[in-house]
């Protein structure tokens, strides 16, 4: 199993814990969080969901990146899905978590509403390197 290979698991297990850890924050502290400031905790809550959500299946796209490139060590766009879908589950998990927080945090995250397309589009195009990784 060659460098990159390796490094694409390991982050893929890095993203899987810190998906599953976000999860439970969101779960057992935010909503409390939310309810307390008087905010609407289901809309807000499915907001947060829904960056867990994408990043724990990312989560997995990007073992299956590292793993494909296992096999397939000679392939340029295997590790550029990898990276993609990192890239993805920072922008676009990330802008989830933030802008359904934004009411919590002590500064403006109005940013982070244009950053989540730009995750989605990541995602998109680390399947699409999957895809022509597969064809080499």
């Amino acid at each position: 199993m060659n460098l990159t290979s390796r490094l694409l698991i390991r982050l893929a297990a890095a993203f899987g814990f810190i998906a599953v850890a976000t999860g439970a924050f969101g779960a057992h502290f935010l909503k409390n969080r939310f309810l307390l400031h008087q905010l609407d905790a289901a809309h807000l809550l499915d907001i947060y969901e829904k960056g867990v959500q994408y990043q724990f299946y990312h989560s997995l796209a990007l073992a299956l990146a590292g793993l494909l490139l296992a096999h397939r060590p000679d392939s340029k766009w295997l590790p550029r899905a990898g990276w993609l879908f990192a890239a993805g589950m920072v922008f676009f998990s990330g802008s989830l978590y933030l802008l359904a927080c934004r009411d919590l945090l002590p500064f403006s995250v109005a940013w982070a509403g244009p950053v989540t397309p730009v995750g989605g589009l990541c995602f998109m195009g680390g399947w699409l390197a999957v895809f022509l990784g597969m064809r080499e």
